[in-house]
């Protein structure tokens, strides 16, 4: 596998990604993604693949309040559709599991003094991915 960087779209599985997602009708975009965040949380044992999940978070976060656009020639050039807020949901929990499992993605993706600054980019996608807390009235304030 090819890896030049510690970005979501950093390797050659994750730029393929990117291009299926190119080369899919808008209408199959969002399924793309979903399956592949589904298949990253619910892969049992030692996780071998994350980098499509990876991508696929970081296209989610994009359009999160405090999300980075996707600027790289490596993306999908075609937009996405808006994503549903389950996804931000999956998303966090796809990453958790790629962050998780040092032994697999991480060592697959970059070098060992590149993996500090990896994590610390996945960290960031799930701050921006965590739905914010429920606002609850402390008073219930009648008029």
């Amino acid at each position: 596998m090819g890896t030049w960087g510690t970005g979501p779209f950093g390797n050659d599985t994750a730029a393929d990604f990117a291009h299926a997602l190119d080369d899919a009708e808008p209408e199959e975009r969002e399924a793309l993604v979903r399956g592949v965040l589904a298949r990253t949380v619910d892969t049992t044992g030692w996780l071998t693949k994350g980098e499509e999940a990876v991508a696929a978070a970081a296209l989610i976060a994009a359009q999160c309040p405090g999300g980075v656009p996707i600027d790289t020639p490596y993306g999908p050039e075609e937009p996405m559709p808006a994503f549903p807020d389950d996804l931000r949901t999956l998303a966090d929990e796809a990453l958790a599991r790629v962050i998780n499992e040092e032994a697999g993605p991480a060592s697959n993706w970059v070098a060992p003094d590149d993996w500090k600054q990896w994590r610390a980019d996945l960290n960031r996608l799930r701050a921006v991915l965590a739905p914010p807390p429920p606002s609850i009235p402390l008073f219930d304030i009648e008029q």
